[in-house]
């Protein structure tokens, strides 16, 4: 088994960029020639996944040109949000609705992925589906952050993550999830901690640790950094 869909969540209005993204869209910033939803789309192809869902809300007219004008050779649907935004869960959820899999990978594209990560995430794969899981989170400790100003999401004891005063691992951006997981859910604005809370509650929250160093374009502070890097 394999994964054939991936999603990419390009909705957000990436205010914490300001003045940055008052004209453009959070992933169509550009890092040393680089720009951040391209890194995606290329991580998406060398995996051999055909299939990418984007959702758009913000500035969607300057994403869908960019798509257009760089003509990737995949299957690259849109969903727009809507009239409001619907958040990381609500989002994930009108994308999946739009395709007949069940198995899906998503990406937030304000991490600086990049062909690095090609094993790992073949790993995460394999991983997922021998295990026959419904969900599995890239985390990495936070003593690999670039941005040392993020708090840990997480705790991680063998794939199983946990909630405590003091987390370690950051959530990257980059997870496995089954369609299932919606089934309660409809479509409007909400986050898929939601999801992941109930899941941590039923010790069914599964993550899967990086060791790569983490970047991830936080803010406009953030930004000015990884330029020097």
């Amino acid at each position: 088994m394999k994964i054939n869909t991936a999603l990419i969540l390009c909705a957000g209005l990436g205010k914490r960029l300001n003045p940055l993204t008052l004209d453009k869209p959070k992933p169509l910033l550009k890092i040393n020639n680089s720009i951040l939803l391209e890194e995606c789309i290329q991580l998406v192809k060398a995996l051999g996944i055909q299939k990418i869902i984007i959702n758009t809300f913000y500035l969607k007219e300057k994403i869908i040109k960019f798509l257009d004008e760089k003509n990737f050779d995949l299957d690259i649907k849109v969903i727009n949000d809507g009239d409001i935004i619907l958040n990381t869960g609500g989002g994930i959820l009108k994308m999946i609705n739009s395709s007949s899999d069940a198995d899906f990978l998503t990406f937030n594209p304000d991490t600086l992925w990049d062909l690095s990560y090609l094993e790992h995430i073949k790993e995460m794969e394999i991983f997922y589906f021998s295990k026959k899981i419904k969900n599995l989170l890239m985390v990495v400790n936070k003593h690999l952050s670039f941005d040392k100003d993020l708090k840990g999401d997480f705790n991680i004891i063998d794939h199983h993550l946990k909630k405590n005063n003091v987390n370690g691992f950051i959530y990257t951006g980059c997870q496995i999830i089954n369609k299932n997981l919606f089934e309660n859910h409809q479509v409007k604005n909400f986050s898929i901690s939601e999801i992941w809370n109930k899941l941590l509650k039923e010790n069914e929250l599964y993550g899967y640790e990086s060791k790569k160093n983490f970047y991830h374009l936080t803010n406009f502070e953030i930004y000015k950094k990884l330029l020097k890097k």
